[in-house]
């Protein structure tokens, strides 16, 4: 069973727009350019990236979806304290599954560099 994940994310107030949102990305719209459009997340500065986080560590619902949905592909709407969010997993690692290699994906690349700006 995976411990941890990358994900990406879309925040908005209402689940409307996600529908709405959902049908922009199986149309080829960019999940970073909707992220940094509509998101209400801070992380949208960085297309919805919320790096590598730890199971357990954002919410029941939030988690829930983040460890079930297939890889890769923008899942909605997910109900939270915070609002609804469109959740594009990039990889789970832990639990002896680790596809694809985590170096590769954006996340990996963003958490490295906020890593290295706070040395």
């Amino acid at each position: 069973m995976a411990k941890t994940a990358c994900a990406l994310h879309i925040l908005v107030d209402n689940e409307k727009l996600t529908n709405v949102l959902l049908v922009e990305l199986k149309r080829d719209v960019s999940f970073d350019t909707l992220a940094r459009k509509y998101s209400g997340c801070p992380s949208k500065r960085h297309g919805g990236s919320l790096g590598e986080f730890i199971k357990s560590s954002m919410g029941a619902a939030f988690d829930k979806a983040v460890f079930s949905i297939p890889l890769l592909k923008p899942h909605g709407s997910v109900k939270t304290q915070f609002g609804y969010h469109i959740i594009k997993v990039l990889y789970r690692s832990g639990g002896g599954r680790n596809l694809p290699p985590p170096s590769r994906l954006p996340c990996a690349k963003i958490h490295r560099f906020r890593h290295h700006k706070t040395l």
